[in-house]
């Protein structure tokens, strides 16, 4: 991956890739349970796009942020992981220290610019740099931003429900890196329903991964963008919609999610920006014979 982040136009917006880490030697037989097929790197070796694996044949995958700017706004899409965060359940993602500010930086951001940081849902990858740790305590990272993200992740998160989920990784993150953004009176929700945002964006009811994971649709100038937040985790699941990632906590929905998606950009020139997706992140979806086929740009 090149170290100058790349610029995406959509209309007259702008997109930058902010990555915070790339992780390697992932198991597909772990992050796929019950459906891996062994045989699947072999059977499509001539048709995979370079990058997906590495030289073990382990997984790549991404953390990161989308920093979009509209001609009226500064704003990030997902904020991932957080220095410091406490994470008894995740050891591999508690107390980094990373150089995620600097890099947002090198894309021409700094913390005090952003206008809105809009959230597709509150994993313990999309939310953590929406606080930072100072004195002991967590205060936001974007001080002049507005928070934005679906009520029904903030009522089902905030609540003890989370702690007997699936996805019990996610344990602590609602109070480091969501309900000090909420006290500080920065927070908005967005309905189940979804609905329109700052006229360009649209948050899209893509639930499944989570109870209320959004896609943002980002539209300007004629043309179309997805932010697809956590319905897919790895380009294989374009091949394999049926394939749901370990950390899908509602399966049937999250497959029902995954097919709607591709069904709505397959074929058509809409930019789908991934959160976890290896190389770039970002690229387009056609169809190929009964299924789908991943393109990067």
């Amino acid at each position: 991956m090149s170290d100058r982040p790349k610029v995406y136009r959509v209309g007259d917006v702008t997109v930058t890739r902010v990555t915070e880490m790339v992780i390697g030697g992932v198991s597909p037989e772990i992050y796929f349970p019950g459906s891996w097929d062994p045989d699947f790197l072999e059977s499509n070796n001539d048709s995979l796009p370079a990058g997906l694996i590495d030289s073990n044949a382990q997984l790549i995958v991404t953390i990161g942020t989308w920093v979009v700017k509209t001609p009226e706004h500064t704003i990030l899409i997902d904020t991932a992981t957080g220095n410091d965060k406490n994470l008894p359940l995740n050891p591999d993602l508690a107390n980094l220290q990373l150089p995620y500010l600097e890099r947002l930086k090198d894309a021409g951001v700094t913390p005090e610019e952003v206008d809105y940081v809009l959230l597709t849902h509150l994993h313990v990858d999309h939310v953590g740099w929406n606080t930072k740790l100072v004195d002991g305590h967590w205060v936001p990272t974007f001080p002049n931003a507005r928070y934005v993200f679906p009520l029904k992740e903030q009522e089902y998160y905030g609540s003890t429900a989370s702690h007997n989920s699936k996805n019990e990784a996610d344990f602590n993150v609602f109070e480091e890196s969501v309900l000090p953004v909420i006290e500080a009176g920065l927070a908005e929700t967005i309905g189940p329903e979804g609905g329109v945002f700052l006229d360009r964006f649209t948050f899209i009811p893509t639930p499944g991964h989570s109870i209320g994971q959004m896609s943002i649709s980002l539209r300007s100038g004629g043309e179309e963008a997805l932010f697809g937040a956590d319905v897919m985790h790895h380009p294989f699941q374009v091949l394999h919609p049926e394939w749901n990632s370990m950390y899908c906590e509602f399966e049937d929905q999250a497959r029902a999610s995954r097919r709607f998606v591709l069904e709505h950009i397959a074929d058509r020139p809409v930019i789908y920006f991934s959160t976890h997706f290896p190389e770039s992140a970002a690229g387009y979806v056609t169809r190929e014979g009964n299924g789908f086929k991943w393109s990067f740009i």
